[in-house]
């Protein structure tokens, strides 16, 4: 199996709240920097996506990739790589952690990529790590300025 690169963030609100603006891909390119674009081509019988479409362009990598989804729960969502132009593998997950009562959440991504083109293990852990860094910041900035509902 392959290495995986993992972080965790705690955020001011519940997990509820949290997993809300996980799943709510329509509005990733407002808030993950890196998502140009998205789109839902299949979601389950709850409403949850199920295969989204993304474009992603982070400089030096541009993708336009389609990643399956598996909803655990109410506190943790997983991928897999379908099909991308650059990346050979990317999986990944949130999985959330209710702390102090409820009021915040733990959040933990874990993240393995796998591109095509060659590349050092060290440096594609390093780019696995900025890319898990600037997503929790960017989710934890998004859900804690969001109107609480």
């Amino acid at each position: 199996m392959a290495e995986h690169t993992s972080s965790s963030i705690t955020i001011d609100a519940s997990p509820a709240d949290v997993m809300g603006v996980i799943s709510d891909f329509a509005r990733y390119p407002e808030w993950t920097g890196e998502v140009k674009e998205t789109e839902v081509l299949e979601k389950d019988d709850q409403g949850r996506a199920l295969q989204v479409r993304l474009v992603l362009d982070a400089g030096a990598i541009k993708d336009d990739h389609v990643l399956a989804y598996t909803w655990t729960g109410d506190d943790k969502v997983s991928w897999t790589l379908v099909k991308s132009q650059m990346l050979r593998a990317l999986d990944g997950s949130y999985a959330l952690k209710p702390v102090a009562g409820g009021e915040r959440t733990e959040v933990t991504y874990q993240l393995t990529v796998d591109v095509k083109i060659p590349m050092l293990g060290m440096i594609k852990r390093k780019a696995e790590k900025v890319i898990i860094d600037r997503a929790l910041a960017g989710l934890k900035k998004r859900v804690e300025s969001a109107p609480k509902g």
